[in-house]
C-alpha cells in the first residue's frame, strides 16, 4: 500500500508579510492529513525567498518552529531551486498567504513546470489578491459593493492633498484605508477624521504600492467557503463578532478576540443571495478548488460582497475549515477534497492541445 501513497510537497512561509500565518496554516494541514494516504514533503520558504527542502514528515508536528528547520536541523535542510519541484511530486499544495504565494507568481511556475497543484490558477490568484482589481471584475459582472477609489503610491507622493480630498468627496467617513495586495488584515486602518487617513495612506504604503479606500458601512459580516471547479458547493454561513472596533490582524490570529458564529442568523432568503452572488464571483474570477467570499448585510437586508479570498487560513482561528466542519465536511476530508480537486483540473488541462 505503501506504493499508493500520494506525494504530497507542501509550500509555506513565503517572502510576504503574511509569512507567519502560513507557518500555522501549514501546521494544521500536516495535523490533517493521513499519514497512510499521504508523504508529506515540507518546502520552507524563507522570508528572504531561500527554498528550503526539510525532511520528510511522517508524523503531527507540535511546534511551527520545526517546520522553519533551526537550530541542528539546518544541517539536515537542503537549500533548492524551485525548479526541482519537478522531480516526484504528485501534487503541490501552495499554503503561502499574500503577495509571493497568493497572488498567482508561484502558480505560474508550477504550471511552467505542469505539476498538479492544489488550490486557484494564475487568473484567479491573481485577481484575487489585488483588491482593486478584484472590485472592477466584480463591478463588472454586476455585484453590488461599497464604494471605493484607489492611488499608487507616486501619485498619492506628487499631490496628497488631493488624494485625501478625494477620499472625503467620494468616500467620507468613516473609511477603511488597505493595501491592494495584502490580506490577513495586514495595513488596515480604519479612519473617522483626516489626521487618521494620512497616518493610514502612510502605514499602507509601507506593505504595497497600491491601495484602496472603502466605505465604511454598518452591516454584519458574513462569510461562506466554496468548494468546485465548475460545479459548485457553498457552505453554511458564517458570522464574523470582533470585539474589537474591526476584525484586525491580533483579532484574526493572536489573540482570540473575535467570536465565529457558525451558522450565521440569517434569513433563508438572504442566505440564498449571498449563495448566488458568491457563485457569480467566483465564476467571474475564474477560480478553481476553493474560496472564501466575504459579504456585509446591512440592517435592511442589502447585501454587499466584499472581497475574495483565493487562499483562506486553516489556522485553529480560521473561519473557511470551520464552515465546512459545520456544513458536515470534517478537516481531514476537505484536505483530501481539496486535493482531489486540484488532481481534476489538472487531468483538464491535459486534454488541451498545444499544436494544430
Amino acid at each position: 500500500m505503501e506504493d499508493n501513497k500520494m506525494k504530497l510537497c507542501l509550500l509555506y512561509g513565503g517572502k510576504s508579510a503574511e509569512h507567519e500565518v502560513s507557518l500555522q496554516t501549514a501546521k494544521a494541514v500536516i495535523h490533517a492529513l493521513d499519514k497512510n494516504k499521504f508523504d508529506i514533503f515540507p518546502i520552507f520558504i524563507t522570508k528572504e525567498g531561500k527554498w528550503v527542502q526539510g525532511p520528510q514528515i511522517t508524523g503531527p508536528v507540535e511546534d511551527v518552529k520545526y517546520l522553519q528547520f533551526p537550530g541542528d536541523r539546518e544541517s539536515a535542510a537542503n537549500e533548492i531551486m524551485p525548479s526541482s519541484l519537478d522531480s516526484g511530486f504528485d501534487m503541490v499544495f501552495p499554503l503561502l498567504h499574500g503577495p509571493n504565494g497568493e497572488d498567482g507568481t508561484v502558480q505560474g511556475m508550477l504550471e511552467l513546470l505542469n505539476i498538479p497543484y492544489v488550490g486557484n490558477g494564475v487568473l484567479a490568484s491573481s485577481a484575487g489578491m489585488d483588491k482593486v482589481v478584484m472590485k472592477n471584475i466584480f463591478a463588472q459582472a454586476g455585484l453590488d459593493q461599497v464604494k471605493y477609489v484607489s492611488f499608487i503610491r507616486s501619485a498619492w507622493e506628487a499631490d496628497r492633498e488631493a488624494a485625501y480630498k478625494q477620499v472625503e468627496e467620494k468616500i467620507g467617513y468613516p473609511s477603511f484605508v488597505k493595501p491592494a495586495n495584502l490580506g490577513s488584515s495586514v495595513g488596515i486602518s480604519k479612519c473617522d477624521n483626516r489626521e487618521e487617513l494620512k497616518a493610514a495612506f502612510e502605514d499602507a504604503f509601507r506593505y504595497d504600492r497600491k491601495i484602496i479606500i472603502e466605505e465604511g458601512v454598518i452591516a454584519r459580516e458574513i462569510e461562506v467557503g466554496i468548494l468546485g471547479n465548475d460545479e459548485l458547493a457553498c457552505s453554511v454561513p458564517g458570522e464574523i463578532v470582533p470585539k474589537k472596533e474591526f476584525y484586525d490582524y491580533e483579532a484574526k490570529y493572536e489573540d482570540g478576540s473575535t467570536e465565529l458564529v457558525i451558522p450565521a442568523d440569517i434569513s433563508e432568503a438572504v442566505y440564498n443571495q449571498i449563495r448566488e452572488m458568491a457563485f457569480t464571483a467566483y465564476k467571474s474570477l475564474d477560480c478553481s478548488g476553493l474560496a472564501r467570499m466575504d459579504f456585509f448585510v446591512s440592517p435592511d437586508g442589502r447585501v454587499l460582497i466584499n472581497e475574495v479570498n483565493t487562499m483562506p487560513g486553516f489556522t485553529p482561528f480560521s473561519m473557511f475549515p470551520l464552515l465546512w466542519k459545520n456544513t458536515g465536511v470534517p478537516y481531514p476530508q476537505l484536505i483530501e477534497r481539496l486535493v482531489e480537486l486540484g488532481r481534476q483540473r489538472y487531468e483538464e488541462k491535459q486534454k488541451i492541445i498545444h499544436s494544430f
